[in-house]
């Protein structure tokens, strides 16, 4: 993995995204997340006037697999600071914009961060693809990629290998959205919680994940609760049993855990089978039986009732759509 360091680098859009791959590699092992800070030049001042050395240069070429991150940077320092490199920003971000041209392939997954957008749509990494950036540069974007479909008033947009985030901390999401596909959505939340950063959606962004749902809070007891039951969503939690992970009474846990997550616990419960049934669906050759045994359902009836609360289509659309 690679990130990609341009002149006046606006810190906190590399700090924050670096941090959630750090916290994932200390919360799971099933996937290495191994940083290499890149860039034109061996040392970038940055916003704040930090300056960051020690930057590996550009390199002639990657692996397939490689994941590319361009952060966005800013036109004026932190007052005090001035750049005084030798060279203009505007030929480091040249020479980033070349590089990415001579060394990017399809297979490529590219992210960015902020205005980061802007030096990938001047390589014409984005065309034809659905994008966005801070709401300051859309119109820029625009200009820039006139092939590409930008989107305002997102928190991040992906489009197949694409991923481009608005301003600043919505490379944090962006990244917690990453990491759920990489190793799980368990993950994701866990390191949310250690940062204690909402798992945010605007409007127009896609739906949260139904692991993801409800966390937006920072209650270490219902976190524990959720955490039990999104380990084992299919045993039959009493309310007894999770009231004493909580270490509350069973009606102050309903209570708080309805103030909090922001539903019941049993809807929480069924939100988690529900979406452990789509997975079975999607991934698995199991007929229904099966499926709504493993999800934790008594029966295909109550597995579609449960499934009708939260989606339009039938379970059955769930196989039938991936095997299309």
């Amino acid at each position: 993995m690679y990130i990609v360091v341009p002149p006046r680098l606006l810190l906190l859009d590399i700090a924050g995204p670096a941090e959630v791959l750090r916290w994932a590699n200390c919360v799971q092992s099933s996937v290495v997340f191994d940083v290499q800070y890149v860039g034109p030049s061996r040392q970038m001042i940055t916003s704040i006037g930090l300056m960051l050395t020690e930057i590996g240069m550009l390199p002639k070429n990657i692996p397939d697999d490689a994941m590319v991150i361009l952060a966005g940077n800013v036109d004026v320092l932190m007052a005090g600071y001035v750049d005084d490199a030798v060279r203009d920003a505007a030929i480091d971000e040249a020479l980033i914009v070349d590089w990415l041209r001579a060394v990017i392939q399809p297979q490529h997954r590219l992210v960015s961060i902020c205005s980061g957008a802007l030096l990938l749509s001047r390589a014409g990494l984005l065309d034809g693809y659905a994008c966005t950036t801070h709401y300051s540069s859309c119109a820029e974007l625009a200009t820039l990629a006139p092939k590409a479909r930008v989107l305002e008033n997102r928190l991040y947009v992906e489009d197949r290998n694409r991923y481009t985030s608005a301003g600043v901390t919505a490379g944090i999401d962006l990244m917690l959205h990453l990491v759920s596909q990489l190793t799980d959505h368990r993950c994701a939340a866990e390191i949310a919680r250690y940062l204690v950063v909402y798992l945010r959606r605007s409007g127009t962004d896609p739906q949260l994940s139904p692991w993801l749902e409800g966390r937006n809070h920072v209650h270490p007891a219902i976190h524990r609760v959720q955490d039990a039951i999104a380990a084992n969503p299919s045993q039959a939690w009493t309310l007894k049993t999770l009231a004493k992970i909580a270490g509350s009474s069973p009606r102050h846990l309903t209570r708080l855990f309805h103030d909090y997550a922001g539903m019941s616990i049993p809807d929480y419960r069924n939100h988690l089978r529900v979406a452990l049934a789509q997975e079975l669906l999607t991934h698995t050759r199991l007929d229904m039986e099966r499926v709504a045994e493993r999800a934790g359902f008594a029966s295909t009836r109550q597995l579609r009732r449960a499934w009708g609360r939260l989606h339009m289509t039938p379970p059955r659309q769930a196989r039938n759509t991936d095997s299309a």
